[in-house]
């Protein structure tokens, strides 16, 4: 069985795995592995050319075409349209592996052996990740498992926690990410079975929700104040019925307070904080933790922030709510969330009440 990883532990595969081997995730469509490796690399400086392997129907766009070398006679391939012409190395992407044709699977073989393609290496430094889809949904190639033992194997399993993380960091609007919170189960659609009127329909053809439909949900609304049932039916041909119609649902039950009105507009939000249930405030936690992962403030704002932070805690504690700065701490000990806690630490009154908490816990 292939170790799990989630997306903190993949970048950190990623960053201290040798040029030289290989790595193959396993993981359903839309979780983001295409993204998490682009963004990744590209960070580094690195070029990343992906290749979707399943809908590749012609070797020659991998290993490039073969022609005759006018002065020795012999026959050689042309350098394909992706390879590097400047010897620095590149990142390639071989996603859909599984789906892949037997005469590519030969040419990928090849690349995951020795790094080399039609006789050309790839500059020294080249990566090469692959990526698997899984599910009975998909029509699949078996893999050899000569080919497989080229690659470290780990099968990616983002939580929820990370796209939500990756959601505050692009934007994505809070009326989304309020949803999936709050209804977890509709992120990737794991147990949530359609609709029997679409499952009769449409010759067997079913939209499910995915993080990637999320996304483009969210791009959909942009601008768009009230939702009205125009947009629910867009919003449906993206992620299913159901998800839609519990989306829509989900609006009536929206958390009052976002985080920004609690960091940098405390005394103005006050009293509606002080009229959350414990259930909101656990929400409203988490929100906090997310957004200050992205480390969305500087200067006077990050002064503001850090102010607002600690009259929140301090209200909690007021209203002796100690489950809710409970809640809080625990989830500050994981390591996705330590820019929250670099964010704390900049305040010696802030830092001073959450050791004073977490000390009287020990005590009691």
């Amino acid at each position: 069985m292939a170790v799990r990883v989630d997306v903190h532990e993949l970048i950190q595969l990623l960053e201290i795995t040798p040029p030289d081997q290989n790595i193959m995730l396993v993981g359903r469509h839309g979780i983001g592995k295409s993204q998490i490796i682009a963004e990744h690399f590209s960070s580094r400086g690195m070029r990343v050319v992906p290749f979707f392997l399943g809908q590749m129907s012609d070797p020659g766009d991998l290993i490039g075409l073969l022609h005759k070398d006018e002065k020795t006679g012999r026959s050689e391939f042309l350098p394909p349209f992706w390879w590097p012409s400047d010897e620095e190395p590149i990142v390639l992407f071989l996603d859909e592996l599984n789906r892949a044709r037997p005469e590519i699977l030969q040419s990928v073989m090849e690349l995951a052996l020795n790094k080399t393609l039609a006789g050309k290496r790839l500059p020294q430094g080249s990566v090469i990740v692959s990526a698997v889809n899984e599910g009975d949904e998909y029509q699949l190639t078996d893999l050899d498992p000569a080919l497989v033992s080229r690659f470290n194997l780990y099968q990616f399993a983002p939580t929820v926690d990370d796209w939500l993380l990756w959601a505050d960091q692009h934007k994505v609007d809070d009326r989304v990410t309020g949803f999936v919170q709050q209804q977890p189960q509709y992120l990737d659609g794991e147990g949530i079975s359609p609709s029997a009127e679409d499952a009769n329909s449409m010759s067997g053809l079913v939209k499910t929700p995915d993080r990637r439909g999320w996304a483009r949900v969210s791009s959909m609304l942009q601008g768009v104040e009230t939702i009205q049932p125009v947009h629910v039916k867009l919003i449906a041909g993206v992620v299913g019925s159901p998800a839609a119609m519990a989306f829509r649902r989900s609006l009536a039950s929206r958390l009052q307070v976002s985080p920004d009105q609690v960091l940098l507009q405390f005394t103005k939000h006050r009293k509606a904080i002080e009229k959350m249930a414990l259930g909101e405030l656990l929400m409203l936690n988490e929100q906090l933790l997310v957004h200050l992962v992205g480390d969305p403030y500087d200067d006077a704002d990050r002064t503001k922030a850090l102010k607002g932070m600690l009259s929140y805690l301090k209200l909690l504690r007021k209203r002796k709510l100690d489950e809710a700065v409970a809640h809080l701490v625990s989830m500050t000990d994981q390591p996705k969330y330590e820019p929250a806690m670099e964010f704390f630490a900049e305040s010696m009154e802030l830092t001073t009440l959450l050791t004073e908490y977490v000390d009287g816990i020990r005590i009691q």
